[in-house]
């Protein structure tokens, strides 16, 4: 037996971000999502044992049993131009070093998941071990980019990032951010001009999005997968416990001796990973600012500017 839609709750983190972030088109998704579960857990005969709450920003995420009594979890996304092809890299990966896709619904968003341990992430672990385990699971992830592919370029996903700079920085707030923002702006564009790898990145790689997992220790889950350099996937995790490091005695060697450590260990250049984590620290500060969230914002921004 699967689930009537007046049985499934969309959580309240999931109604804020959507409808706060996504407007009209994002209320609208919103309304439809708990007919939107039960018409795919009836498809696929699943039986709903529960709806995670918080889970996703932009997704509801329900714990699930195939008609086999097979755990599973089934994710319903809003599609946006980040998260349209995480199906198609699932498939890819085909289970190496992230989470194994058991069915989709692309167009739909939804898709059919293994279960793993969500109670405990990569960051349930020591930082130094974490970050260990999170760049060898990084060394199975990056794969050359086929010739023909779905995915986003990362010059596409950059020149969003920029333009959501150049609105936020006229925000309430932003001023003082007005100088690290430039030169977030201008580090990004010579990147991109010098940028000669092709592959297949995962997008959004940090400790929250690696989870326990029976086959294997631990599996990366939630791409939002896009082409190209290497340096731009390790930027974001170079910005994991970012309120860690900040708080440290001597933040900026600390900075530093983060990106030389993970350049080393996965043989990217220090000073292209450098200059990527700048900018996703700036992009992401001034997000969290848009978004109301100012002691986010202000961590994120300490860190570029430690940089």
């Amino acid at each position: 037996m699967s689930a009537a839609p007046g049985q499934i709750t969309v959580p309240a983190w999931l109604t804020h971000s959507v409808g706060e972030g996504e407007g009209e088109a994002g209320r609208r998704w919103l309304a439809g999502l708990p007919a939107h579960v039960a018409t795919h857990l009836a498809r696929w005969n699943l039986t709903l044992e529960r709806v995670l709450d918080p889970g996703g920003a932009l997704s509801l995420i329900g714990y699930v049993r195939r008609d086999d009594l097979t755990p599973a979890v089934l994710k319903a996304g809003l599609l946006t131009p980040e998260t349209a092809q995480e199906h198609a890299a699932l498939t890819h990966w085909a289970g190496r070093g992230a989470v194994l896709l058991l069915d989709a619904d692309p167009a739909e968003g939804v898709l059919l998941l293994e279960r793993l341990h969500g109670e405990i992430p990569l960051r349930s672990l020591a930082e130094p071990k974490a970050m260990l385990e999170a760049t060898s699971l990084l060394r199975r992830l990056w794969t050359p980019a086929p010739k023909s592919h779905p995915y986003q370029s990362l010059a596409g996903r950059v020149a969003v990032g920029s333009d959501g700079l150049r609105r936020h920085r006229e925000l309430p707030g932003a001023a003082e951010a007005a100088a690290l923002v430039a030169e977030a702006l201008e580090t990004a564009e010579g990147l991109l001009a010098s940028a000669d790898e092709m592959f297949l990145l995962h997008g959004d790689f940090h400790h929250g999005n690696v989870l326990a997992a029976d086959r294997a220790p631990w599996l990366a889950i939630d791409p939002r997968p896009l082409v190209g350099e290497r340096a731009y996937d390790l930027a974001r995790l170079a910005l994991d416990r970012a309120d860690t490091l900040i708080g440290s005695p001597g933040a900026a060697a600390a900075a530093r001796r983060r990106l030389r450590q993970l350049s080393d260990a996965l043989e990217v250049e220090q000073d292209r990973l450098r200059g990527w984590t700048l900018f996703r620290a700036a992009d992401l500060g001034l997000r969290a600012l848009a978004a109301g969230r100012r002691e986010d914002a202000e961590l994120y921004l300490e860190f570029a500017g430690v940089l």
